[in-house]
């Protein structure tokens, strides 16, 4: 494991964490520390009792499987049953009977969850109560008055979660407002003996997430927590941002990743040095069926359990292991009589409190090396003393969907290959950099989106040929950095309409971000799942209409750009004639608008200058020498902030000379119009 820089010691907190021993070879620890009510054993898994209660377990049953801390939701408590019934009755531990701890999430991730029934604010997070329909603003402030109403042992400071994908500017601006809540909420915890841990957020951008880190280690928190993992990125990038983490938090705190997960998950993270975890799996698992055991993780709903007569786990001691046969079981969870969820409820969170103590075992006696490299591949188990078929080998090694795969280069960068035509998206240089440098730099997008710029309408995009989003996720990074440096009210509106027949290249490239960095950001995956994504400002929305571009483009807004980027004219080739660029230029004349494509090729010139556009010369970028840009208006390129050269006689005079000045196959009067159309064009006229 990596050494990384640790923070000076801090006082003593409210917990007194004490380090009992740390593991050679590793950066697991064992330790303790005292809240309120009871001393915690690290490293401890901590059941959600989202609503003062563990789905399927009793007070009673949670003690026998050894639960030492449950955590409750300060949202939900909020909504139902409310800061009063917590005042009147003396607490969350009194109303509940538990005489263990108890940590309140502070209803950050809740609010994260409602997407489209939140507005969050400087303020706090307004939201309507799935109760009674009551308006509310969660603030830091409230939130913590309803913990310390609650009377939980470890409070949780008011985050705002947003996707681990999520672009680095949209990270950045709820990273550092976490920063100022962090504040509010130790503000107002005020004398209160309860303790409160900051959480480190920063999506899955190092730079971030060190900076949050460095800066809650300063302030006086109990415990600091890793918060905005398990919410979209893969299990590589959770085990690696996890380890970024911890070598920056003091080594006197206990850690706490939030949400976190399944048992192999906790092993990884207890490797790399985190003291805390909690999950809904073990319940939320059990609702299906399914448990943990020491042979794998199996599935009740499997008829080869009908006739067995072995208990769930014979290495197991919960009530459930000892009292009840796996056919029983099976006849429960088929019958979806409740019990079935409360005995594989017990059995799970049973699990789980054994494995921390074989951690902890195994780092007092220094084997934990040995214990991790032991139970990786035991932990990852199916049903593995009744496995069923293996799923048949592939093939090949190429990540593919429908009629798309992913092509990775020596260079270092991978794009999208339609195997039917095998044209590449972006075969020469990284896809961001083409789209950043063709679409958004070359069109000046960042500075169109300043309302003092060019006033304060809603500016459109036209992003023809969604593909894996690359043009559309350039513009979105752009607004969203443009948005940190400038504020909202800098900002004009920006939309984005996307336009594609087949979503399947997309999907294929979203599933290995890790190649595709760029969609490192909830917004493609919205697309995927809903057509629409909308910014926290409000002021970004994308959307997408999805079929044949021609029969579509009518229902949208007018565009003051488009990203014209389909496929070449040999495999889209209605999309590049002069009957297409007619019908886009008339539909959008209204306004005055420009088109940004990849090709120079002189038949796409042709058919826009025949359409009535105005053509330049764009940019060059990879092999090519040139890219193009068209206007609807004479004045366009002179209104340009870039000011670009309009094709004249030179090309002309080339045009003059070409073998493939016309289409094929057309008659002699044909050809004749086609010379006089572009011979007696305002452009080369004007010149």
């Amino acid at each position: 494991m990596s050494a990384t820089k640790q923070s000076k010691e801090a006082p003593m907190t409210r917990l007194n964490f004490r380090i009992e021993k740390k593991a050679h070879g590793s950066r697991a620890r064992a330790a303790r520390f005292n809240t309120l009510h009871s001393e915690v054993i690290t490293p401890v898994f901590m059941p959600v009792g989202t609503r003062a209660t563990v789905k399927g377990m009793t007070v009673e049953s949670l003690v026998e499987t050894g639960s030492q801390v449950l955590l409750a939701n300060t949202y939900h408590l909020l909504l139902r049953p409310g800061p009063e019934v917590f005042k009147k009755i003396g607490g969350i531990h009194r109303f509940m009977n538990w005489k263990g701890s108890v940590l309140t999430d502070s209803g950050g991730f809740q609010i994260f969850s409602l997407p489209h029934s939140r507005e969050m604010t400087e303020e706090g997070a307004k939201f309507v109560s799935y109760v009674d329909g009551k308006s509310f603003l969660l603030s830091p402030e409230l939130s913590i008055d309803m913990q310390k109403a609650i009377g939980s042992d470890i409070m949780m400071v008011l985050d705002q979660c947003i996707n681990s994908t999520a672009g680095y500017d949209e990270a950045k601006i709820a990273m550092e407002l976490t920063h100022r809540w962090a504040l509010r909420s130790l503000a107002a915890r005020g004398d209160s003996e309860q303790a409160m841990f900051g959480i480190v957020q920063g999506a899955c951008h190092s730079e971030l997430r060190q900076q949050s880190a460095e800066f809650l280690r300063e302030q006086p928190f109990d415990g600091l927590a890793i918060g905005g993992l398990a919410v979209g990125e893969t299990h590589s990038e959770r085990y690696e941002f996890t380890e970024l983490v911890t070598g920056f938090l003091p080594e006197n705190l206990p850690r706490y990743l939030m949400g976190v997960g399944t048992p192999i998950d906790i092993l990884e993270a207890v490797h790399r040095g985190v003291d805390m975890f909690d999950c809904i799996i073990p319940s939320q698992l059990a609702h299906r069926g399914s448990v943990f055991t020491s042979h794998g993780k199996l599935q009740f709903r499997r008829t080869v359990y009908r006739f067995s007569e072995d208990p769930i786990d014979a290495d197991c001691d919960c009530y459930a292991c000892k009292n009840y046969s796996r056919a029983y079981v099976h006849h429960l969870v088929k019958a979806e009589e409740p019990l079935a969820w409360r005995l594989l409820t017990c059995h799970n969170i049973r699990f789980y409190h054994r494995l921390m103590a074989q951690i902890r075992e195994a780092i007092m006696r220094d084997r934990f090396v040995e214990f991790y490299d032991k139970m990786r591949p035991v932990l990852v188990l199916a049903d593995g003393d009744n496995p069923q078929n293996p799923p048949k080998r592939r093939t090949t090694n190429t990540p593919t969907l429908g009629d798309y795969e992913i092509v990775k280069f020596a260079q270092g960068f991978s794009s999208i290959r339609q195997r039917s035509s095998g044209e590449i998206m972006h075969s020469v240089n990284r896809p961001a950099e083409e789209a950043e440098k063709l679409y958004v730099e070359q069109s000046r997008l960042a500075s169109r989106l300043l309302k003092n710029q060019v006033g304060d309408k809603e500016l459109v995009i036209w992003d023809v040929g969604l593909g894996a989003a690359t043009n559309a996720m350039a513009a979105v990074h752009c607004f969203e950095k443009t948005f940190a440096d400038n504020g909202a009210e800098a900002m004009r509106p920006l939309r984005i309409v996307s336009f594609e027949c087949d979503l399947d290249s997309l999907a294929l490239a979203c599933r290995d971000n890790a190649s595709f960095h760029y969609l490192r950001h909830g917004a493609p995956h919205h697309i995927l799942r809903s057509g629409s994504w909308q910014h926290h400002s409000q002021l970004l929305n994308w959307e997408l209409l999805k079929g044949d571009f021609l029969e579509h483009f009518t229902k949208a807004p007018l565009p003051d750009l488009i990203y014209y980027d389909p496929f070449s004219s040999k495999t889209d080739s209605e999309l590049w004639t002069h009957e297409t660029f007619t019908k886009i230029f008339k539909f959008c004349n209204d306004k005055s608008f420009e088109l940004y494509t990849y090709s120079a090729a002189t038949a796409v010139r042709v058919a826009m200058l025949r359409a009535g556009f105005f053509v330049g010369e764009g940019m060059a970028t990879g092999p090519k020498s040139a890219t193009t840009i068209a206007f609807n208006r004479a004045d366009g390129a002179g209104e340009h902030p870039a000011n670009p050269s309009l094709l004249g006689e030179q090309w002309l005079q080339r045009w003059r000379r070409s073998g493939s000045r016309f289409p094929p196959d057309i008659s002699q009067p044909e050809k004749d119009l086609i010379t006089r159309q572009i011979e007696t064009h305002q452009q080369f006229r004007i010149r």
